[in-house]
């Protein structure tokens, strides 16, 4: 485990202070997913970021001016890219784990939740950003997964887990049941976080403007009969349930968000056809 200390402090204070943490299974996904945690702590003198990555990145996609890069390469690029996101978002701390996307897919894999366990121990935050458990990447569900199992094996419990948006929208969960993360604003730092991943966008993925696009649509697309409140909004599915509840099974957790849209459809169709 390699910690990254950004600002001028010490390591135990940086951690200690933590109250926003998001645990994530690549490079760029933190500034993705978890950025209403890094602006509500942007600045602030009583709040903290810090963000976690499980995988080491050495099996991206690469085009371009990355196309002949080794994965030793890419590992290497991609964690000097989220060193300078860390800067530019003003985290506490950026802890690398460098475990194969084979590890967190691996159900039997617990060096992985076992890691989690010490970084969570250290930080204890108020607020956990992770992936959503519909995520259409396996890797992501498995990184979920294992934090869901970390916090399960520990006392201490956060006051809210969400599982956020990267590779599959959350604009189909039932309103009552999504949390929705008002992110109008500090458009420029938006823009500096995405735009940092160089190794992915000019590698032919336009991480930056479908993340910023997917914001705008959810801002306006999220109520149907009301002029927009906010112009950039983010979707989570809360998992605090999860961790409240040692005994409630994940599975079911999901499928049941899953078979409220599908009555919500059912009803409607009923009624009008």
């Amino acid at each position: 485990m390699e910690i990254y200390i950004p600002k001028d402090i010490n390591k135990d204070q940086a951690l200690l202070s933590v109250t926003h943490l998001a645990v994530a299974a690549h490079q760029d996904d933190i500034e993705i997913m978890a950025y209403d945690g890094i602006i509500k702590c942007f600045g602030k003198a009583d709040k903290n970021f810090a963000g976690v990555v499980v995988t080491d990145g050495g099996g991206s996609s690469r085009s371009g001016i990355y196309a002949d890069y080794t994965d030793e390469q890419m590992k290497l690029i991609r964690k000097i890219e989220q060193r300078k996101a860390a800067v530019i978002g003003d985290y506490n701390a950026q802890f690398f784990l460098d475990y194969k996307s084979s590890d967190a897919k691996n159900p039997t894999n617990v060096d992985i939740i076992a890691d989690l366990k010490e970084i969570l121990q250290k930080t204890q935050p108020d607020y956990i950003y992770t992936h959503n458990l519909a995520d259409k990447h396996d890797t992501h569900v498995g990184v979920a997964i294992k934090l869901i199992r970390a916090l399960r094996e520990l006392d201490y419990q956060p006051k809210g887990l969400y599982g956020c948006e990267v590779w599959r929208n959350l604009d189909w969960m039932m309103d009552n049941d999504k949390v929705k993360f008002d992110v109008t604003g500090h458009g420029n730092l938006e823009a500096a976080l995405l735009g940092v991943f160089d190794s992915q966008i000019a590698g032919g993925k336009r991480y930056d403007l479908a993340t910023a696009g997917r914001r705008i649509a959810n801002a306006t697309y999220s109520e149907s009969h009301n002029v927009d409140t906010a112009t950039s909004l983010m979707f989570a599915m809360d998992l605090t349930p999860l961790t409240a509840d040692k005994n409630l099974e994940i599975k079911e957790f999901v499928l049941s968000h899953i078979n409220n849209f599908a009555n919500d459809v059912n009803n409607k169709l009923e009624g009008l056809i």
